[in-house]
């Protein structure tokens, strides 16, 4: 009998997460893309990284409705940590509110919740 849960053992589970995560699509202005991927070349250093950043930058305008030139604005003149948090801060707006980047202290959970939890 076959199970719904199968593992196919050929396929790298890494590889289909990073699949579906940059599966992303989205049209922009040629030249908002460039000015935003320059800016964080100059701050990064680092390619991939900047790219990274760019796309989520894109991911935040879209999904807050803000344009992009307008969250540059905001994020400029910070430096790598400080971009790092600010960007973390906006990612957080947008993602799932079990999961969250960038946050360093643990949360306390709500004390009648744990209280009534056995192990």
């Amino acid at each position: 009998m076959g199970s719904v849960n199968a593992i196919n053992n050929k396929t790298d589970q890494t590889v289909q997460i990073f699949d579906r995560f940059y599966s992303y699509q989205q049209s922009v202005a040629a030249d908002e893309y460039d000015a935003v991927l320059s800016y964080f070349k100059s701050v990064f250093g680092n390619a991939e990284a900047a790219a990274n950043f760019t796309v989520s930058l894109f991911r935040v305008a879209q999904r807050s409705n803000i344009p992009v030139m307008t969250l540059l604005q905001q994020i400029q003149g910070q430096s790598g940590p400080q971009l790092t948090a600010s960007l973390a801060y906006f990612l957080n707006g947008v993602r799932s509110a079990t999961t969250l980047l960038g946050v360093k202290v643990a949360t306390q959970p709500n004390y009648y919740v744990a209280h009534n939890i056995r192990i």
